[in-house]
């Protein structure tokens, strides 16, 4: 059977990989899928932090991190091993905020905290699954301990790695005052709270947040 001189020319091409044309298309692609998927979030950090468009003048109530500090410099890990960083990024398919309770040894005050981080939570309604909790604590009263499985069974709890302890953002020292983190879906430490601060006070940051952001 003769071949065509079509025929040769697709083969050839094929042959050749993805023309220049083509790459550019799929660069082009590739940027407009990533700026509709986390163009919002990038927006709503930027209104958050400087007010724009923001004619309500909503101020935060929690302690801003300025610049935010990437997640990666705690080095944590999951129960699973996994290092915490890797839940965030542009690449997961459903990213999510999260409230870390970080504390040394976990008193009357870290338990509050870890009260308040519940409660804000499911006070979120249909938006609570958008917001995950967590917990890095020195240790554990008995009491507590016996009461996590059925008062903070959704509050993952997380150890540092074993070769690099974890380095904590300029104002934070969860071994002498617990504190709670706030972390957006890309991985960064933007706020914190604590004892100063009310479960309102978190709440209301949090609702400004999401509505700003229709990622994570």
């Amino acid at each position: 059977m003769t071949m065509t001189m079509a025929n040769r020319m697709s083969d050839q091409d094929q042959a050749d990989g993805p023309g220049p044309e083509q790459v550019r298309r799929g660069r082009r692609t590739a940027l407009l899928l990533f700026v509709l998927g986390f163009g919002p979030i990038l927006v709503a950090t930027v209104m958050f932090y400087t007010g724009w468009l923001n004619p309500a003048g909503h101020t935060n109530n929690g302690m801003l991190l300025q610049p935010v500090v990437p997640v990666a410099t705690l080095n944590l890990e999951t129960a699973s091993g996994q290092p915490l960083e890797q839940r965030f990024g542009p690449d997961k398919a459903d990213p999510r905020w999260l409230l870390l309770v970080a504390a040394g040894e976990c008193g009357s005050q870290c338990e509050e905290m870890l009260y308040l981080a519940r409660q804000v939570n499911i006070a979120l309604g249909k938006n609570a699954n958008r917001l995950s909790r967590a917990a890095l604590l020195g240790s554990v009263p008995a009491d507590l301990e016996s009461r996590w499985a059925r008062e903070y069974s959704l509050m993952e709890r997380l150890t540092p790695a074993a070769d690099a302890d974890p380095r904590w953002p300029a104002g934070i020292n969860p071994e002498t005052e617990p504190r709670v983190l706030l972390v957006d879906p890309f991985g960064n430490i933007m706020m914190h709270y604590g004892s100063e601060h009310t479960g309102k006070d978190m709440l209301e940051d949090l609702k400004h947040l999401l509505k700003l952001s229709q990622i994570g």
